[in-house]
């Protein structure tokens, strides 16, 4: 269990932190933009969950619990040497979840004849805020997946990609199933 008895340390004054190995890097080093994209992820799904109820609720929190676990898989690099603790990583069961969670929201909503602008209820609208910034640190996570020294696994990087697909379709059921989705009309302004 985590203890936080004191929230700041000084640590961070110059530029630099500690991944949970103790290590320390720059604050802008890849994986700690990746899993403070994540965190940002979290923080927007938070918002979301003002305006959601029931089951979709209940899904939300179950995934600001995941992005906890992704965070915390990112956080502790795979250096090849023994931790005197079992690290947390993202797995397989995780990434299955989600699918499972897509097809099921899928399956109630129309095909898509255009692209959707982000938008429609406010819980839609915040999903696609969620979904932006999942995206990202999909980015920045499949940049450390690609850098030579660093190990990342491919649960993680499939993790915040069928996530971003998951806030897709959960915005389109935030606007009633799609019935309220607001289509783009390409060249409208012109």
């Amino acid at each position: 269990m985590v203890k936080l008895d004191k929230i700041y340390t000084r640590a961070g004054d110059q530029g630099t932190t500690r991944l949970s190995t103790g290590e320390p890097v720059d604050k802008w080093h890849p994986r700690v933009t990746a899993y403070g994209t994540v965190d940002e992820t979290n923080a927007a799904l938070g918002v979301a969950a003002l305006h959601a109820e029931a089951e979709l609720l209940t899904a939300i929190r179950r995934i600001q619990n995941d992005l906890f676990d992704l965070g915390a898989d990112l956080a502790t690099p795979d250096r090849g040497k023994a931790l005197e603790w079992e690290p947390l990583r993202i797995v397989k069961a995780q990434v299955d979840r989600l699918e499972g969670e897509i097809d099921a929201m899928n399956a109630a909503l129309s095909p898509l004849d255009s692209f959707i602008l982000p938008g429609g209820s406010p819980l839609a609208a915040q999903l696609h805020v969620a979904r932006t910034l999942c995206r990202r640190a999909e980015r920045q996570i499949a940049e450390l997946y690609s850098m030579e020294d660093e190990i990342v696994s491919a649960e993680a990087l499939a993790y915040a990609n069928r996530l971003s697909d998951w806030l897709f379709v959960a915005g389109r059921v935030a606007n009633d199933n799609g019935a309220n989705d607001i289509k783009w009309v390409p060249g409208a302004n012109r």
